[in-house]
């Protein structure tokens, strides 16, 4: 199920939106390289989220795989920056292109009830938690975490509740049948949650060796859900109501 768009119109142009898109876009080509297997692997060691290296749980010096041919080493130092630069990196094209047409469809909506500033706000403080969530179900894991979907799972958990009716366009891909679909945003957003419960519920206990960070984006979604209450503003919320339908 991939969203394309929803039936959500906004009063505002999305501009922090818009400035993480394209900084995610801009750290993609600069940093990593668009993906280049020595530029991707460099800034894994750099500026990904590694439990064990942040902890210190991991002896200092042993090594992590960061691709077929590329190890990096815990060098021992507490690198917190990596919660923050971590948010902003990605593992592949489809990585990124699939986070960023989350955040494309979900994020505009949720700007426009909070205003830009305190979107930013939140926007870090779900990729945060996220990342804690990671780290306390996974603490002495050296697998490499890095991209977007955490903070974005709070962008869409702060969406389920504000916006539960609104229809979401889906593409639906099974083998060669191809078709779309529309659904309220409560259902593809609750099922999209469920499958991560179930997926992260399965992984508990393994030794962290890669893959998809499942308890990120449980923890993003959760934290999104409690600090849009928080965060979301009364006369933005009343404005949009006076919209014309």
């Amino acid at each position: 199920m991939i969203p394309y768009r929803d039936d959500n119109p906004t009063l505002h142009t999305p501009i922090v939106t818009y400035v993480i898109i394209g900084m995610n876009i801009v750290v993609w080509a600069v940093v990593q390289g668009f993906g280049a297997a020595e530029p991707l692997a460099a800034s894994f060691c750099q500026y990904a989220l590694i439990p064990g290296d942040l902890l210190n749980t991991a002896p200092a010096g042993s090594l992590f795989a960061v691709s077929e041919t590329l190890a990096c080493r815990v060098d021992g130092q507490y690198n917190f920056a990596s919660l923050f630069t971590s948010m902003f990196m990605h593992g592949s094209w489809l990585h990124i292109i699939g986070n960023l047409l989350f955040l494309w469809v979900f994020g505009d909506n949720v700007e426009d009830i909070m205003g830009p500033g305190r979107f930013a706000v939140f926007y870090v403080l779900c990729g945060l938690a996220a990342a804690l969530a990671q780290i306390v179900t996974e603490p002495g894991s050296l697998a490499p975490m890095v991209g977007a979907s955490g903070a974005i799972g709070g962008v869409m958990g702060a969406y389920a509740i504000s916006f539960p009716r609104a229809r979401v366009h889906l593409l639906i891909i099974l083998i060669v049948y191809v078709t779309t679909v529309s659904v309220p945003a409560i259902l593809m957003l609750g099922y999209w949650f469920v499958l991560q419960l179930i997926s992260g519920l399965g992984v508990l206990g393994s030794q962290g060796t890669g893959g998809v960070a499942f308890w990120a984006h449980i923890g993003g979604f959760a934290a999104g859900i409690g600090l849009v209450f928080v965060f979301r503003r009364r006369d933005l919320m009343n404005a949009r109501k006076r919209m014309p339908s």
